[in-house]
């Protein structure tokens, strides 16, 4: 009986990572449905190019917390049901798996960002500083979301495991959910990659002096 309760908390965090926050906000809000202009991907950055600033930071934090709640409630409320580090990762797999493949917006979603560092936030607290300042670092000297997002989930398990000395307590199934979120999220951005080859990928904007 017990083993029920591993499934549907994989089961919910898959549709809440479902909830295509990107094409609900843009509803909400009135605007164009980001899966018909720009990249085409309903995510935060192309909802950016509708012009609503709001919208996309919107769309951002609610895509964020779609990956961390599921995480953080197993991690916090789930031992005395016998949820443990394996369903950790499973939950958290299942919500990135949500957003790259929501059952409610006919399987098409976004590349994933957003709803992994939720998630990374989720399993560790440190985890996601050192992941997001990965991400600030990265896109501050290089000026590339895009190449930002894709070191970040690469050193997101390696901090994962490296942490297991300062006490963040690494675990099989934990690291082996983030390395495969790594490998999604890479697939996701192979077009970005193989513009980042090209070097024809945009670059993110310089904020102009006065």
């Amino acid at each position: 009986m017990q083993m029920i309760y591993p499934l549907l908390a994989t089961l919910a965090a898959y549709l809440i990572g479902s909830l295509s926050f990107a094409v609900i906000v843009s509803r909400v809000m009135g605007l164009k449905d980001p899966r018909t202009f720009g990249s085409k991907n309903p995510g935060a950055t192309n909802v950016l190019r509708s012009g609503n600033k709001a919208a996309a930071i919107v769309t951002l934090l609610l895509d964020a917390i779609k990956g961390l709640v599921p995480v953080m409630l197993v991690r916090w409320f789930g031992k005395p049901w016998g949820l443990e580090d394996g369903t950790v990762g499973l939950v958290a797999l299942a919500a990135f798996l949500g957003h790259l493949w929501p059952v409610f917006f006919r399987f098409k979603g976004g590349k994933g960002v957003a709803t992994f560092i939720g998630v990374v936030f989720g399993i560790d607290l440190l985890l996601g500083l050192a992941t997001g300042a990965t991400w600030l670092i990265v896109a501050f000297f290089m000026r590339y979301s895009s190449l930002a997002s894709l070191i970040c989930a690469i050193f997101a398990p390696v901090f994962y495991l490296m942490g297991d000395r300062v006490q963040w307590y690494a675990e099989t199934p934990i690291a082996f959910a983030l390395f495969t979120m790594a490998l999604l999220l890479a697939w996701r951005h192979r077009e970005n990659i193989d513009r980042l080859l090209k070097g024809t990928e945009s670059r993110l904007r310089a904020k102009k002096a006065g």
